[in-house]
């Protein structure tokens, strides 16, 4: 998917929500457990009841890795039943020697048709460009995440200077561009948007850790927002485990219309729509 038709998706829709699908079978509602493929039809309903206010899905691998076989074919049907609309993100967070990558790159979207892919920049400018090879697909690279262990290496000073994530914006931007990379900068971080906005100011960001995480949609975009809005805001927990009975569908699509009419707000409110 190109940047301008992200965008156009945005603005058409007022709402730059990302559902996450981090689907774990031991929460799926219990009426499911017995259908042939339950991770695909919980997915199938939550998209039906979410479709009208997101522009963006994101499953987190690990949750189809780990039922096996079947998991990645629950994760296939799900990618295929994504209206073409709604941009997708394979939240894998994939990165390693060139081969290696492009091989990662090739099973997301070659095979699994996602339109971009997490990855972590640890090992380098090697580690990253076989992802950025593809035409129309992104690269969503972690700068700032939004878990405790973030303040670890992320945020730490190199040498007495700039913080890692800083060092990660700057230097990786001179591996691709504002229309095939994206950075990952967790909602729970809401003062350091200020900063990235100025190491970064045109490029899409990646912002989880809305709901469940605690981060707060307000403080994101006070400082996150930029001429073409810029943002994708994650939910997860929030939307898909708002309800574990048989009205799951129905109130995952009620939190979504929340914050999508938020986010409607605040576009009008920053005289982006």
């Amino acid at each position: 998917m190109k940047r301008a038709e992200l965008v156009q998706q945005i603005l058409a829709k007022k709402s730059f929500l990302c559902v996450g699908l981090d689907t774990d079978p031991e929460r799926i509602p219990t009426h499911l457990k017995d259908a042939e493929d339950p991770i695909f039809e919980f997915n199938k309903a939550i998209i039906d009841a979410t479709k009208a206010y997101c522009v963006a899905y994101k499953p987190n691998l690990a949750f189809y890795e780990s039922q096996g076989v079947a998991g990645w074919a629950s994760l296939q049907k799900t990618i295929d039943y994504i209206p073409k609309t709604h941009f997708t993100i394979a939240d894998a967070k994939r990165g390693d020697i060139g081969n290696t990558s492009r091989m990662y790159a090739k099973a997301m979207f070659e095979n699994m048709s996602f339109d971009s892919i997490t990855v972590a920049p640890y090992m380098g400018v090697d580690s990253v460009q076989p992802f950025l090879e593809f035409e129309e697909k992104w690269v969503i690279l972690l700068a700032l995440t939004s878990n405790k262990g973030s303040q670890d290496f992320q945020m730490a000073g190199q040498d007495g200077g700039a913080p890692l994530y800083e060092k990660v914006l700057r230097t990786s931007q001179s591996w691709g561009t504002t229309e095939n990379l994206m950075y990952v900068v967790g909602a729970t971080h809401p003062d350091y948007f200020k900063l990235i906005r100025k190491a970064a100011p045109d490029h899409f960001l990646l912002v989880p850790g809305i709901g469940a995480q605690g981060g707060d949609l307000y403080g994101v975009c006070e400082n996150g927002l930029n001429a073409d809005v810029g943002l994708l805001v994650n939910s997860s927990r929030g939307i898909i485990y708002a309800s574990q009975e048989e009205d799951f569908a129905e109130v995952a699509g009620q939190k979504a219309k929340e914050l999508a009419d938020q986010m409607a707000d605040i576009l009008a409110k920053k005289g982006l729509l």
